[in-house]
């Protein structure tokens, strides 16, 4: 790390501590050269998801939009927004974790089900009901009844 000050390369970390909820690192150094001191953050890099939509149409992944979807499934049910934030945060987490740098909306939706269906089986099938698009009562029959099958 270059310092500031005098231009030296070397320095030593004299302490550490985590900035920003753990978001980042603060680091105070000194310099090797000089001895005066300076603070450097450590950020990690998070390389941009690119949401593939059915149409063939890319977007940047919003997690605000998983959110969202999500909130309208668990509408007037026994879910807290901790909860669902929480698991948005997993799934961005998981698809960070990916090598894929392109995600297909299908993988993305199920994700989000099985996630709501240990959070809530109500939401669960409502948001089944959106993101598989059920075409009349059997196909939403079937889906139920393969839910009360797993259990």
């Amino acid at each position: 790390m270059k310092c500031p000050f005098c231009g030296y390369y070397e320095s030593k970390v004299v302490d550490s501590r985590p900035a920003e909820e753990g978001a980042t690192i603060r680091r105070r150094r000194e310099c090797l050269s000089c001895n005066k001191r300076f603070t450097t953050y450590e950020i990690m890099e998070r390389l941009p998801l690119v949401v593939v939509k059915k149409d063939g149409s890319r977007q940047t992944f919003d997690k605000q939009k998983v959110i969202n979807g999500m909130l309208r499934a668990c509408e007037k049910r026994p879910v807290s927004l901790a909860e669902l934030s929480n698991f948005a945060d997993e799934i961005e987490q998981e698809l960070q974790n990916s090598l894929e740098r392109e995600i297909k909306t299908t993988d993305i939706g199920e994700m989000i089900m099985g996630g709501l269906k240990s959070l809530d089986e109500v939401a669960y099938v409502r948001f089944a009901s959106v993101y598989r698009q059920f075409r009349d009562i059997s196909s939403f029959m079937e889906e139920l009844n393969r839910l009360l099958l797993e259990d």
